[in-house]
């Protein structure tokens, strides 16, 4: 199932639908990301976020619940299923239409290579999987949720390690793509 959406994607990023991908997610980056920063930034008293940290424990996730104050955990809450519901959709799109455009020009149709598209969309899956169990320790807040709490710094790390290397792939399936043109252009 997962090799058959896998190619399925495959088919479908052509040319317009990455570019249009780009276009989006450089202008959600440009326009919209700073301006979301900030807010959170002010909503909490610029105490440190759980979906920027790398990973933290349940404890630092309470904290974190308890520097935000009441406003600053329903303001976090909001932006969850809000903006954070849209950013993830977007960062997804453009990874998995850009690896899957770059690797049917960098790699043969057999290679493992393309089905490198799938990791952005478990990156996604993971980054959900964080906004869920930190939104429920911020609503339920002072009730201590120690699993939910625990299991949220453990999805924040996937997530990170997942979309971090999801844009690692897009660069070796872009050097890959470079290096099979170059290659293609001495043949001529």
């Amino acid at each position: 199932m997962l090799k058959r959406f896998s190619n399925w994607m495959g088919r479908i990023s052509t040319g317009a639908l990455t570019l249009t991908a780009l276009a989006i997610f450089i202008l959600i980056t440009v326009l919209v990301l700073p301006r979301q920063s900030a807010s959170e930034g002010a909503d909490s008293g610029e105490t440190r976020s759980p979906d920027l940290s790398f990973y933290y424990t349940g404890n630092e996730l309470n904290l974190m619940a308890e520097a935000y104050g009441e406003t600053g955990r329903k303001a976090y809450v909001r932006a969850r299923f809000s903006f954070d519901i849209i950013w993830p959709l977007v960062y997804t799109f453009f990874l998995c239409t850009s690896i899957s455009w770059l690797a049917k020009r960098g790699f043969p149709a057999e290679s493992p290579w393309q089905q490198t598209n799938l990791v952005p969309i478990f990156g996604s899956l993971f980054d959900i999987l964080e906004n869920v169990s930190t939104s429920a320790v911020m609503i339920n807040y002072p009730r201590i949720l120690p699993i939910t709490a625990g299991l949220a710094g453990f999805f924040t790390l996937v997530k990170w390690m997942l979309v971090g290397g999801s844009f690692l792939l897009l660069l070796a399936c872009c050097a890959a793509a470079l290096w099979a043109w170059w290659k293609g252009k001495g043949n001529r």
